[in-house]
């Protein structure tokens, strides 16, 4: 189907508008809006139609998209405009008849905004990049030992005193409140919901730089102390900016209630300005936490979250203490092959009600590098190239019940990405794998590598369009045009 000046697109006007300005961005035409049903491309809302968030599309002589929601009609778009191709008699539509819903409810990307700062517009862009892979949640990582990155009214000095440097002395920043309600806002118009985390007890160096009554001393565990010399890293001090990227050495003060004021206020100001239902408390990597200690936090910590009207959620280490708030949701992050008690701690939140994503570091983990030589990321999961990240089935990891596995979240920690571009060549192309992963039910008659190399390929113009620092893997035949 031919794409010219005169092509009319007919439907409800925030997917209309989207269409138009992203056909132009690829195209440099820009299409008509049009009140009438006769515009060659015609999009629809037909609720009952399909799964929530699916669609049809048929393209032939037009183009019509239902969606059986608005979030439908948004991921319907997104397909036609990977089927819009240039060849040389211009631009035009893939004939295409597709009818298409997402295998799980959940498929996230989180974005580390702690260990270094993107602003606004850096996260409305990763918002925009990532959306059109239909991913539906965004993870925002707000706290960690390297800084606070939101204001919050009762603890003002988060934002005054440990927010200002990133790892490695880089420029650090923080969201005040209408920041982030801005970036809530701009993710929900392209159905995406923002999920907050604090990082407790652990990872909580930051806190105690502001609050030093808050925080306990440093522990300086030996691969830390290994790890910081052959990073010529500074070791953390107590009430100063921590400018490595070592863990397990920081706690919050457990027995402290005032530690549970803070606890309550913080979770309460987040839970007003987020309307998604998760509140993500961490729990990783507290390793000089006593675990009866460590219990004591956990239960604490996921009842308050659940008394501010949200429903917690936590890295699967939390999962290893009894009391956790029925219904908490966990977040493995373990590796394909469980290690330690990685499983029994995950599935302990299926035993209370709750459920779990998928993240397992070894496939899903986007900072990790492509191969050993790759400038960015790190190493400590393995390298995980495009195939790695597409060949994996996340319900065979743990031993749960299919039903208990809410879907897949691949994180970026940002410990090497300095700039916006950087996060997108870990980013681009393997979140498109952990999009498919997450999307199409694995039976699919397209669902194997050999197609979803030749198809992601075919993205890369898409890509350039958008602006997208993509890495430009070698496994994969990339098109032209």
């Amino acid at each position: 189907m031919p794409i010219t000046a005169t092509t009319r697109v007919h439907g409800p006007s925030p997917a209309v508008a989207q269409l138009i300005d992203a056909v132009e961005r690829r195209t440099g035409i820009r299409l008509s809006a049009t009140d009438e049903a006769s515009g060659e491309i015609e999009l629809l809302i037909d609720h009952g139609s399909s799964a929530p968030e699916g669609y049809t599309l048929e393209i032939g002589e037009r183009a019509i998209i239902v969606g059986a929601d608005e979030a439908g009609l948004f991921y319907g778009v997104q397909t036609l405009l990977q089927l819009l191709r240039q060849d040389d008699s211009g631009w035009a539509l893939l004939g295409a008849d597709v009818a298409d819903s997402p295998r799980f409810p959940r498929r996230g990307v989180m974005l580390d905004v702690a260990r270094h700062f993107f602003g606004v517009g850096d996260v409305k862009r990763f918002i925009d990049s990532t959306s059109a892979l239909k991913f539906n949640h965004l993870h925002l990582h707000l706290s960690d030992d390297q800084g606070w990155r939101v204001h919050i009214d009762a603890w003002p000095l988060l934002t005054e005193r440990a927010s200002a440097t990133s790892v490695g002395g880089d420029p650090g920043g923080f969201y005040t409140k209408a920041d982030y309600r801005e970036i809530v806002a701009y993710a929900a118009s392209r159905h995406m919901i923002v999920i907050p985390e604090i990082d407790l007890p652990g990872h909580t160096h930051a806190i105690g730089v502001a609050y030093p009554e808050l925080v306990e001393a440093p522990v300086l565990n030996d691969n830390l102390i290994a790890d910081s010399a052959r990073l010529g890293q500074p070791l953390p001090v107590a009430g100063e900016t921590y400018l490595g990227w070592g863990v397990g050495h920081s706690s919050v003060r457990i027995h402290e209630e005032r530690t549970y004021d803070f606890v309550r206020d913080v979770v309460h100001e987040l839970a007003e300005m987020t309307p998604g239902a998760y509140i993500h408390i961490g729990g990783d990597e507290s390793l000089g936490t006593p675990q009866a200690d460590f219990d004591l936090f956990a239960e604490r910590a996921t009842a308050i979250v659940v008394e501010a009207g949200k429903i917690p959620m936590a890295w699967h280490e939390m999962g290893s203490a009894t009391n956790i708030a029925e219904g908490t949701v966990g977040q493995y992050w373990g590796k394909t092959t469980p290690e330690g008690t990685h499983a029994e701690e995950a599935a302990h939140f299926v035993e209370r009600g709750g459920a779990l994503i998928m993240s397992a570091a070894d496939v899903t983990y986007l900072d990790m590098k492509y191969a050993e030589d790759f400038p960015l990321g790190l190493t400590w999961a393995g390298t995980i190239d495009v195939r790695s990240a597409y060949e994996w089935e996340p319900t065979a990891v743990l031993d749960v019940p299919d039903t208990a596995i809410l879907g897949v979240e691949a994180p970026l920690w940002s410990e090497t990405t300095r700039t916006l571009g950087e996060v997108e060549q870990l980013v681009f192309p393997r979140a498109a794998a952990q999009a498919e992963v997450a999307w199409s039910p694995r039976e699919a008659p397209e669902r194997g590598w050999e197609s979803f190399r030749v198809r992601v390929g075919a993205l890369a113009p898409l890509w350039k369009a958008e602006g997208i620092d993509f890495h430009p893997a070698d496994e994969i035949p990339w098109s032209a045009r």
